[in-house]
């Protein structure tokens, strides 16, 4: 067989080869390189979604979901005191009571934190029409009669300083009375130590008989069940957080009717009181230079225009049963605060602002930097992928093309060895036959 024949049939079978290997094998690899650099476009202009008017209004949104959340919340409580004037009056029907209202929490352990089903109610009482206890359960146990005391004096109340009694005997039947939020104030040097708020909103509701006023019941709120619609979750992220920190500029908050607040990552940002039952003051224009070199930095949002006059402003459209945006400056950063009222009325907190309102607060010039940081992150990734595909691809295509290569020639060979001399020499026909 001429030579040329012989390299004409081997380049022949490379190319069959070659078309069957190595070009699925580039549109194989093509395909994963644009799917890499693609998911990278992506995510990086996700990353670099800086707090536009559509995140803005999406944050807004949830404002007032979780508003509406933390209103039907205090509805069930409310619902949970009325039905309690109906429960037998015995100290173990009070107690069952307050141990089958649970909830999970997640609470720290000595060996982390855990999600645990935790009790609504610390406390659970009955009173008689002169204010003194006839039965009592504290944190499950219940009170030795020698320990119950006539809560007609608010000095012998947990707190010092608790009128729930006399609120009370106001009221009509089926009303029902809410403390503000009640806890011993949680300075920030023991917060930084680890320590928590612990508190308390009380709640209580008058009964009668056929001569009047016969007494009230009471329970008291765990005030942690409330704070977890807040403390577990960031503005700007789906998912939820078991503590949110407050050092990054995004997170949530709870303000009461009066404008204090009651639930933040700053457990030292909550109003409080000092040992002797008086509230401990809100810093206000006066005095904030001394409390927070005292560490007692308790926030009521009206008494904050010293910091920028927005914020008072939001308390007061709050207040008036307004939701909406607001940006204000704070420490030299831009802050944006989506805010909805918490729609639940009663004689303590009246329509239109009812309870008080949700605060979901983002630093806008941190998180653009994070933002883009990630995005940074994100593209050196991608460029180190891309990067290694084409190295892979370099190689396979090396490999690939030795194997073709060899695949030829050994099929070039077969061919040879298989295929008669004569009948690669064409026939030649002599005309006489």
């Amino acid at each position: 067989m001429p030579e040329s024949k012989k390299e004409n049939r081997f380049i022949t079978v490379a190319r069959l080869f070659f078309l069957l290997l190595v070009i699925p094998l580039l549109l194989i690899s093509s395909l994963i390189a644009f799917s890499i650099f693609h998911l990278g476009f992506l995510s990086k202009t996700d990353a670099v979604a800086y707090l536009d008017k559509s995140s803005q209004m999406e944050i807004s949104v949830r404002a007032v979901d979780l508003a509406q959340t933390i209103a039907d919340f205090l509805r069930e409580r409310q619902k949970d005191i009325l039905i309690a004037t109906i429960l037998p009056p015995s100290r173990e029907t009070y107690k069952e009571f307050v141990q089958t209202k649970t909830q999970a929490l997640w609470v720290r352990k000595d060996d982390g934190i855990a999600r645990e089903q935790i009790p609504l109610y610390i406390e659970m009482s009955l009173i008689d029409g002169r204010g003194q206890e006839i039965i009592k359960i504290s944190h499950g146990k219940i009170v030795p009669q020698e320990e119950l005391l006539d809560v007609s004096d608010p000095s012998n109340t947990t707190y010092k300083s608790e009128e729930y009694f006399l609120q009370a005997k106001r009221l009509s039947k089926g009303e029902v009375y809410f403390s503000p939020v009640t806890g011993w104030y949680l300075n920030k040097k023991e917060f930084k130590e680890g320590k928590r708020f612990e508190g308390i909103i009380r709640m209580a509701t008058p009964l009668f008989d056929k001569q009047g006023f016969a007494g009230v019941v009471s329970i008291a709120l765990d005030v942690r069940h409330l704070a977890k619609f807040t403390d577990n979750i960031i503005p700007t992220e789906a998912a939820y957080v078991i503590e949110a920190d407050a050092s990054t500029g995004n997170y949530a908050y709870l303000v009461d009717h009066t404008g204090y607040v009651i639930s933040h990552p700053n457990d030292y940002h909550i109003r409080g009181l000092y040992r002797d039952g008086s509230p401990v003051p809100a810093l206000n224009a006066e005095n904030h230079e001394e409390m927070v070199a005292r560490g007692e930095e308790v926030l009521n949002i009206k008494e904050l225009g010293f910091l920028d006059p927005v914020l008072p402003e939001v308390a007061h459209d709050a207040s008036s049963g307004k939701s909406g945006i607001k940006t204000y400056t704070f420490e030299g950063h831009t802050k944006f605060l989506a805010f909805a009222p918490v729609p639940f009325n009663s004689q303590d907190f009246q329509s239109p602002g009812g309870f008080g309102w949700v605060g979901l607060g983002v630093d806008v010039d941190k998180y653009n930097e994070l933002a883009r940081l990630s995005s940074e992150k994100i593209e050196r990734e991608t460029q180190a992928w891309l990067s290694t595909i084409i190295l892979i691809i370099i190689f396979a295509m090396v490999l690939l093309f030795g194997i073709a290569a060899i695949l030829a020639r050994g099929i070039n060979r077969s061919l040879k060895a298989e295929v008669p001399p004569e009948a690669m020499r064409p026939h030649r026909y002599d005309d006489e036959d």
